[in-house]
């Protein structure tokens, strides 16, 4: 059996899957030393100052490991991120039959090409880019069930445009209304499909992971107002450096992906994060201090790395040289008006900053930000206005008036959400009292480090036992 000590996530040290798979809270409390589950109180920070590595990017992350479960023979992640969404695509990769290997930093995938196991049953946890990506896969098997313990989030999430397009290509499903519990029976064939693209583009990246194993390829059509451009060109990046052909028009709005490929196994990279970043350079540009943040890489199809630019137009002192990015802090910083769609993950991060400039901000377009793990236009409405903010929002807006002194000194609800409360803790380290976040663990699904970063640049919390999850 193999040792379960220091091993993040249900990763093995040994080649391949054993018997007994660690369970994943016990190796992410050992990871960052702090409770199973906890609240925060983040403490004002007179400054931040000092210089750190961006975390790897989660959603390179997951798109690599996948591939890597796609390719026959053997992958090296290297640099892997340790969110739960990628101990979530890790586990699932395993229960289908993948190996799996830690080797420092790095992951070893064996993958199992166009066979993944039948009748498996998987759990993705909380973590939406995961399950969809997994069960457009799931159209290569018979009787895969996806399942998760988190039905007031993932569980209330739609599923049904991505069910609905593969049930044109053949699958039979069988799903609560197109949300989980779901479960999905190939075979499917290839050809033309369309897949609505205008709640998310999650959809149409699961149909591309699927698109190279069938024989006849997919020629996609992507319908309705095409949300989240970047991510679906981080697919087609995944696709290219595992050898997979593929061609998109300019606009997205089709893609052509032959079929009769296969994954190649290999070595591949994984880039600095730009949606964590994003609220490290919040913190940083609200705070007096310089902070520099290296591993960002200039030439990225992360589009939060637009938050760079946001922040710049918002007043901030950000300059790069080549993948170190500093922020000499403590600027006054005044509103923008910007369409938020190609930056979604930067969204929340950037609020924290509107909280605290001249002016009133509007993020415009960001409909799909409800869709989310909470609600996060309106459940943000609600977590400004309890800190004294005036917040407005419409159907797929957010408009947020700053204020140049945040009291402080109230219980915030992180609903769950990594996101929000990321948002929180920057509003907190720029607060004239503490500031206590709830359920502050659910910063694990994409960045594990967030507190013990800041902690690295000046920051000081507090992280009693969680009074409920």
């Amino acid at each position: 059996m193999c040792s379960t000590l220091q091993v993040p996530f249900g990763l093995h040290p040994c080649p391949f899957p054993c018997a007994s798979p660690p369970t994943e809270p016990a190796t992410l409390t050992r990871m960052d030393g702090l409770p199973e589950k906890f609240d925060v109180i983040v403490y004002p920070a007179a400054e931040l100052r000092g210089e750190l590595r961006a975390q790897p990017s989660k959603n390179y992350t997951t798109r690599y490991l996948l591939a890597a479960a796609l390719a026959q023979g053997e992958t090296r992640v290297v640099g892997a991120a340790t969110s739960e969404d990628a101990g979530a695509m890790l586990r699932c990769l395993r229960d289908w039959g993948a190996g799996v290997a830690l080797v420092g930093e790095d992951v070893v995938i064996r993958g199992f090409g166009a066979r993944p196991s039948a009748g498996v049953t998987l759990n993705p946890g909380n973590a939406g880019a995961v399950a969809r990506f997994l069960m457009g896969v799931a159209a290569l098997t018979t009787g895969t069930t996806f399942v998760t313990d988190y039905p007031d989030s993932l569980g209330k999430r739609p599923q049904g445009d991505l069910l609905e397009a593969l049930e044109r290509l053949g699958a039979r499903i069988q799903s609560q209304e197109g949300r989980l519990p779901a479960t999905i029976s190939g075979p499917v064939r290839g050809g033309v499909v369309e897949v609505s693209a205008e709640r998310s583009s999650q959809y149409a990246s699961a149909l591309m992971f699927l698109a190279p194993l069938l024989s006849g390829g997919l020629d996609l059509r992507l319908t309705g107002d095409i949300k989240s451009h970047a991510p679906l060109r981080q697919t087609l990046d995944t696709l290219a450096a595992f050898g997979v052909q593929a061609s998109a028009a300019g606009d997205l709005s089709r893609i052509t992906i032959p079929g009769g490929q296969a994954y190649r196994a290999g070595r591949v990279t994984v880039p600095g994060d730009y949606p964590g970043s994003a609220a490290i350079l919040a913190a940083a540009a609200t705070r007096p201090g310089v902070v520099r943040l290296t591993n960002l890489r200039e030439h990225d199809l992360q589009g939060e790395r637009e938050a760079l630019a946001v922040l710049q137009e918002m007043g901030a002192d950000l300059t790069r040289e080549g993948d170190t990015v500093t922020v000499r802090g403590g600027q006054p910083l005044h509103a923008v008006t910007r369409d938020g769609d190609g930056f979604t993950d930067a969204v929340q991060a950037l609020t924290a900053a509107a909280a605290l400039a001249s002016g009133t901000t509007t993020w415009e377009n960001v409909a799909t930000l409800r869709l989310k793990e909470c609600d996060r236009i309106s459940d943000t409405r609600r977590e400004l206005e309890r800190l004294g903010l005036t917040v407005e929002e419409t159907a797929d807006s957010l408009t947020v008036t700053g204020t140049p002194a945040l009291a402080g000194g109230v219980t915030a609800d992180g609903h769950g959400d990594h996101r929000m409360i990321m948002l929180l803790t920057v509003l907190g380290l720029n607060a004239q009292a503490p500031l206590r976040i709830t359920g502050a663990h659910h910063i694990r699904k994409s960045y594990p480090q967030f507190f013990r970063h800041l902690e690295a640049l000046g920051a000081r919390f507090e992280y009693p036992e969680a009074t409920r999850a």
